[in-house]
């Protein structure tokens, strides 16, 4: 996986699985930016990171911050060669006949519509150039149900449709979409459980373990590489075998 003049955007990348992916295709050659929310935490990961290195604050819920980030890698950087939509949103837990219209429509827009707003954007100066690699972070709620978050699910449904719809309308132009599919990997989100809460998660992993951010980042970093220029429309797991085990 060499990312010698290659250009990669990540966003979701001031920790967990960005930041992760952020720091090995960089450490592989790539120019990075980073896009998230949290300006101190983009600065510090940019100036560990060093030369080739750019950032940008903006939530990608807001379609206009969105773009203007992409736009300024393009800027600093050059064109993109491979966008890593990792950004996400987990909302709130409630019943469905409580979940409220707000927050259902924010979850949508940071997981999904952020996504399609980005696709669309960068899409077609890779059509142009005849190459491109696009990634998006779906969730083990891609392919199973979750009581009482309704939104989460619906929108981690509708990452995975995008990525295959996309992949199916770009592969004629030299530009492959696929669907990262993290478990329950070791974040900062999950870290910060009570002990108990993380011990019947990873009971429920056939390894009997959490994954890593940098066990996942390998696999985002495979896929948004030339390595694999044969697969695109695939949702790739990185679960310790959750999806495959009839204990879930």
């Amino acid at each position: 996986m060499d990312f010698n003049g290659k250009h990669v955007v990540v966003t979701g990348a001031s920790s967990g699985i960005g930041l992760a992916t952020a720091r090995l295709v960089h450490a592989r050659g790539a120019a990075v930016a980073l896009i998230a929310r949290r300006a101190e935490l983009l600065e510090q990961a940019c100036d560990k990171l060093g030369e080739r290195a750019t950032f940008a604050v903006a939530d990608v819920g807001d379609q206009q911050a969105l773009l203007a980030a992409l736009d300024q890698a393009i800027r600093q950087s050059g064109p993109i060669d491979a966008l890593f939509l990792n950004a996400g949103f987990g909302g709130g837990f409630a019943p469905l006949t409580e979940y409220a219209d707000a927050q259902f429509d924010a979850v949508m827009r940071v997981n999904a519509t952020s996504v399609f707003w980005a696709i669309r954007h960068v899409a077609p100066a890779m059509v142009e150039r005849h190459s491109g690699a696009i990634l998006l972070t779906g969730s083990l709620a891609s392919a199973r149900g979750m009581a009482n978050n309704i939104a989460y699910v619906a929108s981690k449904h509708a990452v995975l449709g995008i990525a295959r719809a996309a992949a199916l309308e770009l592969a004629p132009h030299g530009v492959r979409v696929n669907c990262l599919i993290p478990g329950f990997i070791a974040t900062p989100m999950l870290v910060e459980l009570p002990d108990e809460q993380k011990q019947t998660l990873e009971a429920r992993v056939p390894q009997r373990r959490m994954g890593t951010a940098e066990e996942t980042a390998e696999i985002a970093a495979f896929l948004l590489s030339d390595a694999a220029s044969h697969v695109t429309g695939q949702d790739w797991a990185v679960d310790g075998g959750v999806l495959e085990s009839i204990e879930v």
